[in-house]
């Protein structure tokens, strides 16, 4: 083994303890995750300056898929090229995997679905997602244009729910936003940043994740396997998410439970739960495959929904510089982001509110559960606990 390959092998297993160490201990959600990753990779071991992690965490904002594993994809790939952005991958992602599949599979066996621990749960889908509104309506719609699109989106999506309409609500607010905002200035002094990657090899990646988008459906339609329906259904919901792991909720959510794959009850007990885990939330998708077809269904299903993120950073890195200062697409996003916000209230009524919230007393719990999470700022964990333990409590009443 050459001192080269012998400084790579170093590197990557550096890689994998950092980021599996991450993955156990970072609660609280994709902000929270990118002050994990900022702390850890930029403060103690420096491997990247201030302005190319800023870069980096702007590039993952503006792609579709869960913002803060692209970005501990994309350290990965920087440090150790692409078997470092899959190492990375790994740890950060595997254990809330492991812990979600082992939920859904005792959830599964033990059939205790109505328990009241559950709606405990269901409960805390409520306050966590409300929580995520209102950070990101403060972000992502400052001025009137921006609330009229949420608004808009809004009113679409929860009158109209299907996954098609959702697809038409993001692009129609694209072009509105790049109608609106594409004579807005662009910051020329942003650095630039240096990614180990080549144009060609992004130009790969970029097609293979279109391509995949519009083939899946037609190879789904023509083989009518279950595992490749899984698969698809999983990576288009990877494929189309802006704003993070809570809008892929109402995706997968009318992906699966009006197809019978499995019951509200299961999919909002899992939401839960996946809240009381470290890692990205998009892990939500191993519980939803382990349900389906145990834990060979959770694994496929964490590879169809994380594989689109991965193409598009890997696809989007070599182009970052020049497609940053575009005005046109910076505009699009700012209407897309927009919409988003409407679409997680459209879900945060329907199915969350309406299957939750049952009485006074559910409204109240939810109340208090909000008042720990917002005002006296406990970690998520603590609210999902409380949760699951009021829940059993409030069965009795």
């Amino acid at each position: 083994m050459n001192e080269q390959t012998e400084s790579t092998w170093k590197r990557l297993v550096e890689i994998f303890l950092i980021s599996t160490r991450l993955g156990f201990t970072s609660f609280g959600g994709p902000v929270a995750h990118l002050g994990y990753f900022h702390h850890e990779y930029i403060q103690r071991r420096k491997w990247l300056d201030e302005k190319s992690y800023a870069d980096l965490v702007a590039l993952c904002q503006f792609l579709p898929g869960p913002a803060s594993s692209q970005v501990g994809i994309g350290i990965g790939v920087m440090r150790a090229g692409v078997l470092g952005g899959i190492v990375s991958f790994l740890g950060f992602t595997l254990p809330s995997v492991i812990a979600l599949i082992l939920f859904a599979l005792l959830l599964h066996s033990v059939g205790f679905t109505d328990a009241g621990w559950i709606h405990g749960l269901k409960i805390v889908a409520v306050v966590v997602v409300a929580h995520a509104i209102m950070g990101m309506a403060k972000n992502l719609t400052p001025d009137v244009q921006r609330r009229t699109i949420a608004v808009c989106a809004l009113v679409i999506t929860l009158l109209w729910q299907t996954a098609f309409t959702q697809v038409g609500v993001i692009l129609l607010a694209g072009f509105v936003g790049f109608l609106l905002y594409r004579q807005q200035t662009i910051d020329d002094k942003a650095s630039k940043a240096h990614f180990p990657l080549s144009r060609r090899f992004g130009a790969i990646c970029l097609t293979l994740f279109f391509g995949l988008l519009i083939v899946l459906p037609f190879i789904r339609e023509a083989t009518a396997l279950n595992w490749v329906a899984l698969f698809d259904s999983f990576y288009r919901a990877g494929s189309l998410v802006f704003g993070g792991g809570h809008v892929v909720l109402p995706l997968l959510e009318r992906e699966f439970v009006p197809t019978g794959w499995l019951s509200e009850e299961e999919f909002l007990a899992g939401y839960g739960a996946a809240q009381a885990v470290p890692g990205p939330l998009f892990t939500f998708a191993a519980y939803i495959g382990a349900v389906i077809n145990g834990w060979k269904g959770g694994l496929l299903a964490t590879a169809a929904i994380f594989l689109p993120a991965f193409l598009l950073i890997l696809g989007t890195l070599p182009f970052w510089d020049s497609l940053r200062r575009n005005t046109k697409v910076k505009g699009a996003l700012m209407g897309v982001n927009a919409a988003v916000v409407g679409i997680l209230i459209s879900a945060l009524y329907h199915p969350i509110w309406t299957s939750s919230i049952l009485s006074a007393l559910d409204f109240a719990f939810a109340a208090v559960l909000f008042t720990m999470l917002v005002f006296w700022k406990l970690p998520p964990w603590v609210i999902v606990l409380t949760g699951a333990v009021g829940g059993f409590l409030l069965s009795f009443i």
